[in-house]
């Protein structure tokens, strides 16, 4: 239901931003050399919270526990709060630091209503003595830490037609998948929806895209996807369940933690825009943009199929294997089409070389 939501709104959505001038305007930093419509991710909200509402009214929240009824209801309005302050930067283009604000202080609420993480197991202190529950100022903490830091790892994702809302659709299936196995319903739920109107979404903003998402569809995507490994698989902080949302979500993490560090050993701000993330190496290797956004999108399903494994979901060494045969191909057909056209560029002529480096020189992220 999400899926189908979701793409049958972009394309109002994108009439209604073309009607009232509310583009992305193209510039040398930008991939795109046409105004864009950024306001996908109005259509991915409705799409969510539509699917969500109708499975409520067929009586499918019978399944979940009360208690994790109410985290349901939580988590969405932490969703709507962050696509709120994305959406003011679109249209407004606030400062960075503001934005921060903003979300610490929305993750502070969600902390108040339950959405935390509570306690950690060490499993090696032998039972009965191995779960330990944090100190509220700790838990706070990596609770804050969590769900701002996985928003704005998939933001800084956002940086290629399609990359962001695949990525996290990949994701979002793996954490369905994942909650599931462990019984945890309604994260499952909202996995599902989340999973949907990424992949209702895709279709519309693959390369060469007809509207981007912008800073309100990341913002949404990426807290509704640390809200939901925090609602599930990590409510408990344990060392398998905390390990399930951190593999899925391992390559923005790493990419986001790369380019902080990168940046403040060069005494910038962690905010200071450039062109070091992963998509940006691998453009300037000399991948295309396509193969650039699919190089990525087959590394996270290995990812999340080794979630699986972790999690003892069924049939889960079946799924590694499909995932690990997907990669290992994808590798090498990439590595013989940049065998050959490293060949055909040394025929090439200087001039022709230059150029094709020069197309990359653009990036909307």
């Amino acid at each position: 239901m999400a899926a189908v939501i979701t793409s049958v709104v972009v394309p109002l959505v994108r009439s209604l931003g073309l009607h009232l001038g509310l583009t992305d305007q193209p510039d040398i930093r930008k991939q795109h050399s046409t105004p864009m419509v950024r306001l996908g991710g109005v259509a991915m909200v409705m799409g969510f919270c539509f699917s969500l509402a109708i499975t409520w009214g067929l009586g499918g929240f019978g399944l979940v526990a009360p208690a994790k009824d109410q985290l349901i209801w939580s988590t969405l309005a932490g969703a709507l709060c962050f696509f709120l302050i994305g959406l003011a930067d679109d249209l407004f283009a606030l400062s960075p630091w503001p934005r921060l604000a903003g979300q610490v202080a929305i993750a502070f609420a969600m902390w108040t209503q339950g959405v935390r993480i509570g306690t950690i197991e060490l499993p090696w202190l032998g039972e009965g003595s191995s779960l330990i529950a944090l100190p509220d100022l700790l838990s706070l903490a990596a609770t804050v830490i969590w769900l701002v830091g996985i928003t704005n790892a998939i933001n800084w994702l956002d940086g290629l037609d399609g990359l962001a809302a695949g990525v996290a659709g990949i994701a979002a299936v793996g954490l369905v998948s994942v909650s599931f196995s462990l019984h945890q319903v309604a994260a499952g739920f909202l996995a599902a929806a989340l999973a949907g109107c990424c992949l209702g979404f895709l279709p519309h903003n693959f390369n060469p895209a007809r509207i981007f998402m912008g800073d309100g569809g990341s913002y949404f995507i990426g807290f509704t996807l640390a809200a939901i490994s925090i609602v599930g698989p990590a409510k408990g902080l344990t060392t398998v369940s905390l390990l399930l949302p951190l593999l899925i979500l391992s390559l923005p993490l790493a990419d986001m933690s790369a380019v902080i560090m990168g940046r403040l050993r060069e005494g910038r701000s962690p905010f200071y825009p450039d062109r070091r993330h992963l998509h940006h190496r691998l453009l300037r290797a000399g991948f295309s943009h396509r193969k650039t956004v699919l190089l990525i999108y087959v590394f996270t399903q290995w990812l999340a199929a080794l979630a699986l494994v972790v999690a003892n979901a069924e049939m889960r060494f079946l799924w590694l294997a499909l995932a690990t045969a997907i990669l290992v191909a994808t590798v090498v057909i990439s590595r013989r089409e940049r065998s050959s056209e490293g060949d055909s560029s040394n025929s090439a002529s200087p001039l022709s070389t230059s150029g094709d480096v020069s197309s990359y020189r653009d990036g909307h992220g």
